[in-house]
């Protein structure tokens, strides 16, 4: 019984590192990326929500301006 209790041990041991090298290597294969700040938006892009907000005004003041 000890004999086939080594035998197990020792296959789950060449599994685990078997597990552990696969591991490494796509590690290892992946491009290391760097987190970036996320940049500030820019003078169009701030205008155009600006715009987007004011419309949007717009509309709910039609709509609620009936209800009065």
């Amino acid at each position: 019984m000890q004999n086939k209790a080594k035998k197990i041990t020792a296959a789950l041991a060449a599994v685990q590192m078997y597990l552990e090298q696969e591991e490494a290597a796509l590690m290892q294969a992946q491009p290391v990326v760097t987190a970036q700040p996320p940049a500030e938006p820019g003078a169009w892009a701030q205008f155009g929500r600006t715009e987007m907000m004011s419309g949007r005004r717009m509309v709910q003041l039609r709509a609620f301006s009936g209800a009065r």
